[in-house]
């Protein structure tokens, strides 16, 4: 197994503070996909049960709205996309086309099951590092949706729904 893919998932915040043991488990199992430029690792609305590491090339994630496709982000070497699904169970919400030939390590729910029976508490703690990433992306849409409001001609940001409890 390559020192470089041990040494990627190590960097992720994902994969924060998790054994070597478990890391190696995983990278045993992991498949690796591919896909050229232009094609979609996945689509928006698909079935999903897996999140990917970007190994090498270039991504887009796209969002699907009014018949077009508007770019979201950009990912590179590192970055880690898909794992949305496997905490909430849907479709995917977005489509990811490589912008430049990829290799990407694939981590499906069944590796991660695996993982789960072969090491509780390196399963666990994967699992609140995609809970962290998940809110600290959702944080961010945050930020960026009460500026948009902030700065909207006239208007206000959006009283909240639910008064805080004292």
């Amino acid at each position: 197994m390559p020192v470089s893919r041990t040494a990627l998932l190590q960097g992720m915040p994902i994969f924060g503070a998790v054994s070597d043991d478990a890391i190696a488990f995983l990278l045993q199992r992991a498949r690796l996909t591919q896909a050229r430029a232009g094609e979609a690792f996945f689509r928006e609305d698909d079935a999903a049960s897996s999140l990917f590491v970007l190994e090498s090339g270039r991504a887009e994630v796209l969002k699907g709205w009014q018949g077009r496709e508007l770019a979201l982000r950009v990912l590179g070497p590192g970055d880690c996309f898909g794992e949305m699904s496997l905490m909430d169970l849907q479709p995917r919400s977005a489509t990811v086309v490589a912008r430049a030939d990829c290799v990407a390590l694939e981590i499906g729910a069944d590796l991660l099951w695996q993982l789960c029976e072969h090491d509780l508490q390196q399963f666990a703690l994967i699992q609140m590092n995609l809970g962290r990433e998940v809110c600290r992306r959702l944080r961010a849409t945050d930020e960026l949706l009460f500026e948009w409001q902030a700065r909207a001609p006239g208007s206000a940001p959006a009283p909240a729904s639910v008064a805080p409890r004292g």
